[in-house]
């Protein structure tokens, strides 16, 4: 008799799928979603570089306005910083979140792809600021610091047998207690505060990091064996963990970030 080992299947729809088979779909499943999310980060990244290097000038005969950290603007500049304008690129994205989410199975992957390429390149717009209130080493240190613990969260919610869901439940209350102190804030401006933000924000997204990942690994099994909602699958989540890297990075930017 072959070993009964040998004969272990895993059943999805009307597929039967080999252990060997269903890892190696997995890994490639996951490394599309960590692919989509290294794109999208570099999209965010020449974006706000661009945006950055255009809005702002070292001739005062081209300027047309200044920050307060006497950073000069060119019209770009007055355009995306000083006008009502900056209210629309701020707010875009989350509208382009809201499309994303509840298109999944209305938009064609070709559509998702573009709308999150277009998310990704708004989002760097909307982060362009950064190049003229934090000096460019302590962004290029942040950044590594950024990659280095995501990558390790991300691992340790790979690999671990413990289920996270539990403290997914948690992290996400924790995020909406912190949006409200956010609101907060603007209107208090207490820098004790902004202090407590900074690092409950490096928590609470450091921990969704490792959630998201056991998350979507799990939803492997849900999508495998139909292409097309792996690939949209693949994109959404994309979007979650680039979402969790951004906002983990201009938090820890906030808190060991050295302005100019």
């Amino acid at each position: 008799m072959a070993d009964l080992r040998d004969q272990v299947r895993y059943q999805t729809g009307t597929q039967t799928r080999a252990p060997a088979e269903i890892d190696q779909g997995l890994r490639s499943y996951m490394l599309g979603i960590y692919n989509y999310m290294a794109t999208a980060l570099a999209v965010t990244a020449i974006a706000a570089l661009g945006v950055a290097n255009f809005a702002t000038t070292s001739d005062p005969s081209q300027a047309v306005g200044q920050l307060g950290n006497g950073t000069m603007l060119t019209a770009l500049g007055g355009l995306i910083y000083t006008s009502p304008l900056r209210w629309v690129i701020m707010l875009a994205p989350l509208a382009f979140i809201l499309v994303l989410s509840f298109g999944i199975h209305k938009l064609s992957k070709p559509a998702m792809t573009g709308l999150f390429y277009a998310f990704a390149t708004l989002m760097g717009v909307s982060m362009s600021w950064i190049f003229m209130v934090y000096t460019s080493g302590s962004i290029v240190q942040t950044f590594f610091v950024t990659a280095a613990a995501f990558g390790a969260l991300s691992l340790w919610g790979y690999t671990t047998k413990k289920d996270l869901s539990a403290m997914g439940t948690f992290l996400m209350m924790g995020l909406f207690g912190l949006i409200i102190a956010m609101l907060v804030n603007i209107f208090v401006g207490s820098s004790a505060l902004q202090f407590a933000i900074n690092v409950i924000g490096i928590l609470i997204f450091a921990g969704l990091t490792a959630w998201d990942t056991q998350r979507l690994k799990n939803t492997y099994d849900m999508v495998v064996g139909n292409a097309e909602m792996m690939a949209k699958s693949s994109i959404m989540g994309a979007l979650s963990l680039y979402l969790n890297f951004v906002n983990m990075f201009q938090f820890l930017l906030a808190f060991m970030g050295n302005q100019e």
